[in-house]
């Protein structure tokens, strides 16, 4: 064994080491392979062991990993190539054969979903698109004449952004008129199937569409004035959730309102070229801590609450033989040696280093003395910005939310205002407690009054 190799065994051992989290049910991450310089198979399987993560998107098929998945709880995302979707499409026999190599030949190892192409009806090649549900439902029909799991398996394909014509506000998400057709067919073949509409909602490019301040917050999940849907009526807090539910209103307007969703890419990249706006360690840091908090409060859209959608961070690794600017190439949660790229959260177990504590936001600098005091929202303050606060509160490093989840001591009442309380307390008590740290954009206050109750202890006033 080489001394890398010895590097890269001792990274594992220290990870599986402190493993003991649950992995989060709806969290992925996309395994793409363009590179040159990724780990083995087994040792990213062994390092996906080590995390949160519970699912896995692969952009084909690699019989290797697929073989080091077995036995495991994390399900994977498989991918039949646009190249074999002429194949598929017109022979019954050849989606036997591919689903007996891809799929039979693993039995131990958990697919929950098989791709049909990738982004096939963005491409503007009508031949391949008329082609795609024909494929999709000839690997479905050898999919439950082979029973078994097989049964199980899903068969979807994935969109971008690009399949709406519009999507601002999100009430008026409605396809590409040209492609009502194609999309009308292949989404009452996901609705009857129970297979999902996978969809790649990526906030970084809407800012880069948009390059000011007040978008930039919006997008990253941190406290900003909202946007209102002036038909909804209703006010969105974040770039993630408004473009899931155009996205929704969109499937309600071609008739399939009912339609389960999964995101099946988003991310943010950690560098750029000098003209990418965004790109940086910071906000793609911000991007994804605070993404993974939205989804574990299980709040949801406005339009699909009470449950967080499947979601897959785009991505693992970066793949430096990706073409196209340096962010193309900069998306990556783990670098090859196993390191991360910066902390996300995901390593199961893992212990946060110390909060960083701000300056003074202006407008407020009181000096007072802070101890025996709680940080709580201000009357007023309405659930849509708490939720903000909520948010990002939880992805803020040193900030346990844990009791706040379901089961946890403080998850009664399940309230925004409740949940938002027991996290912007935690901020504060962490960060040092300043008092800028209760300001949450001018929505918190400092109180003498201990806010806890029954068993939920809530830390402070010492």
């Amino acid at each position: 064994m080489d001394r890398r190799s010895n590097h890269l065994s001792l990274i594992l051992a220290l990870l599986l080491s402190v493993s003991s989290s649950s992995a989060q049910s709806f969290l992925g991450v996309n395994y793409g392979e363009v590179a040159d310089n990724l780990p083995s198979p087994d040792a990213t399987a062994r390092l996906l062991k080590t995390t949160t993560i519970s699912k896995v998107r692969l952009y084909g098929v690699d019989a290797n990993f697929i073989r080091e998945m077995a036995g495991t709880k994390i399900s994977l995302v498989i991918g039949a190539s646009n190249g074999d979707i002429p194949s598929l499409a017109t022979d019954t026999a050849a989606a036997s054969r591919w689903l007996s190599a891809n799929v039979l030949a693993f039995p131990d190892t958990p697919i929950s979903i098989i791709s049909v192409g990738n982004e096939v009806l963005e491409l503007g090649d009508a031949s391949l698109a008329s082609q795609l549900l024909p494929a999709m439902q000839n690997l479905h029909n050898a999919a439950m004449a082979a029973g078994g799991a097989a049964a199980g398996i899903k068969i979807s394909t994935v969109n971008t952004m690009a399949v709406l014509s519009q999507s601002d506000p999100p009430s008026s998400g409605a396809f590409h008129p040209d492609l009502n057709s194609n999309l009308q067919q292949i989404v009452a073949f996901l609705q009857k199937t129970g297979s999902p509409f996978m969809i790649n909602p990526y906030p970084y490019f809407a800012y880069q569409s948009d390059p000011r301040p007040e978008t930039l917050a919006f997008c990253l999940f941190q406290p900003n004035a909202g946007r209102l849907d002036a038909v909804s009526k209703i006010t969105y807090m974040n770039m993630f959730d408004a473009q899931l539910d155009a996205v929704k209103s969109a499937l309600g307007r071609l008739g399939f309102p009912n339609t389960d969703i999964v995101v099946a890419e988003t991310g943010w990249p950690y560098r750029g070229d000098s003209s990418e706006a965004g790109a940086n360690l910071e906000n793609a840091k911000a991007y994804t801590n605070n993404l993974i908090s939205h989804l574990k409060s299980q709040v949801g859209t406005p339009l699909m609450p009470g449950k967080s959608v499947d979601t897959y961070l785009f991505a693992l690794y970066d793949e430096d033989l990706k073409p196209g600017p340096t962010s193309e190439r900069s998306f990556g949660l783990f670098h090859p040696d196993l390191t991360p790229t910066y902390d996300a959260g995901l390593t199961s177990g893992s212990t946060s280093v110390a909060p960083s504590t701000a300056p003074p936001q202006s407008g407020n600098s009181s000096n007072i003395p802070t101890s025996n005091m709680w940080c709580v929202p201000k009357d007023g303050v309405d659930d849509a910005q708490l939720q903000v606060d909520l948010d990002y509160a939880c992805a803020q490093q040193g900030v346990d939310c844990g009791p706040i989840q379901p089961g946890g001591a403080c998850y009664d009442p399940n309230t925004v205002r409740s949940h938002a309380t027991y996290a912007m307390n935690q901020l504060y008590q962490v960060a040092g407690r300043n008092s800028w740290n209760c300001d949450f954009s001018k929505t918190a206050i400092l109180t003498s009054e201990n806010p806890s109750y029954a068993s939920c202890v809530y830390p402070g006033g010492q």
